[in-house]
């Protein structure tokens, strides 16, 4: 059975994620989700992407921008090119526009490939596509279906709707485990801004609406329903909701200045003990393990923790250089450094692994005492060294110092 889980509202943006960094996020995304399954297993992965603000926070360590919709497309999108041989046990269907509508035909192809119910599957997902398109009449046209299942029959949907004269998306997330109906308050989560007034037949407080709207096919009449839906005013528990700002620049409001400090003097004070080999390697140094840091609380951090996703943009920056621009540098040395941990672990060999855990561990530890520089001026300190760090953005890479101020 499932539920939905969350749901998050979002600025709409247009334009492509480049290529180089697409590559990167494909990678980065693949080997974070196999961190994850080898900790904790396939089911907390799923949960992990059914709910909304770990959702934008994994988007956001990846160099996508903090805080668009395209993250939903960039994240699904990676992930289903990541994990296709990567012999997880995981699948992931659908997609944009026309590739959501493929999405019940991949499910019955995988399920006569590893042995699950794909027919039933892929009437999940044309319910779950339903409810959030008619049932949940909130202003929101679904353009984006993605459906992520594991061998065991077990899901996750990721979809989301455009409302264009508002330039808002909406993203909805479903969870199977735990879903006792697909019209009643079946969502994991809604993510999204207030839209005014919206027409969610799926809320526990429409039940008896939905009743009224069978009852007015039997002549119960206008009279009837209005009673039906004064009935319908119970409180219902409260999803995770993520509310993104429309602005592009990351904020010293946008993060939780403690977490952040937490990961920066973990990764000061934990890298030399459990990375010293690495920081021999030419090229790899305390800014790497700084970014490590942020990927350690990807992989295990709690739910409570990612209620400042622009916070994880800190680690490799975003594509339209907000907070700045990514730092392919520091970007390709995490890949390297997760992938390398990845594959000694799948041998039986965990200690890269078990650093990773230590930082994330010692990063909580420290907030309540970490000082460190303002998040203005480490923005600051990134942008001035960002030639350095092979700074990338859509605008091009980013000059030296002195060509930068001798253009202006």
């Amino acid at each position: 059975m499932a539920a939905r889980s969350g749901s998050a509202d979002l600025p709409l943006h247009g334009g492509r994620v480049p290529a180089w960094l697409g590559q990167r996020m494909t990678r980065l995304g693949a080997v974070i989700s196999e961190a994850i399954v080898i900790e904790y297993g396939r089911d907390e992965f799923l949960a992990r992407l059914a709910h909304p603000f770990w959702f934008q926070s994994f988007g956001a360590v990846m160099g996508m921008d903090w805080h668009s919709s395209g993250i939903t497309t960039s994240v699904l999108g990676a992930l289903k090119r990541g994990l296709s041989d990567r012999g997880l046990g995981l699948h992931v269907c659908g997609g944009r526009g026309a590739h959501s509508r493929k999405t019940p035909g991949e499910l019955v192809a995988i399920g006569e490939r590893v042995g699950f119910d794909g027919a039933a599957l892929a009437d999940a997902s044309r319910l779950v596509a339903k409810v959030d398109s008619a049932a949940v009449q909130d202003g929101f046209d679904l353009y984006l279906h993605g459906f992520v299942v594991a061998d065991d029959g077990h899901w996750v949907v990721v979809q989301q709707g455009m409302n264009g004269d508002a330039r808002q998306a909406r993203r909805y997330h479903w969870l199977s485990e735990g879903l006792k109906s697909f019209v009643e308050t079946p969502h994991s989560a809604i993510d999204g801004p207030g839209q005014g007034v919206i027409v969610n037949l799926t809320d526990a407080r429409a039940a008896a609406a939905r009743k009224g709207a069978v009852d007015v096919l039997a002549d119960l009449g206008p009279d009837g329903v209005a009673r039906a839906l004064g009935e319908a005013e119970d409180s219902q528990p409260l999803l995770p909701h993520l509310i993104m700002p429309a602005r592009h620049d990351v904020r010293a409001q946008d993060i939780v200045g403690r977490r952040l400090r937490g990961n920066l003097a973990a990764a000061a004070d934990r890298g030399p003990k459990d990375f010293a080999a690495l920081l021999q390697v030419p090229g790899v140094g305390a800014r790497t393990v700084r970014a490590l840091a942020q990927v350690a609380e990807i992989v295990h951090g709690a739910p409570y923790r990612f209620s400042d996703p622009a916070r994880f943009s800190v680690a490799h920056g975003g594509k339209d250089r907000h907070p700045f621009p990514v730092p392919l540098k520091v970007y390709d040395r995490t890949i390297s450094v997760m992938k390398a941990a990845v594959q000694k672990a799948r041998l039986g060999a965990t200690e890269e692994l078990d650093a990773l855990r230590r930082l994330d561990t010692q990063a909580r530890r420290l907030e309540a005492e970490a000082d460190g520089p303002s998040v203005d001026a480490l923005f600051a300190q990134e942008r001035a060294r960002s030639h350095d760090y092979g700074g990338r953005s859509v605008f091009g890479f980013e000059p030296p110092p002195q060509r930068r101020s001798r253009g202006g």
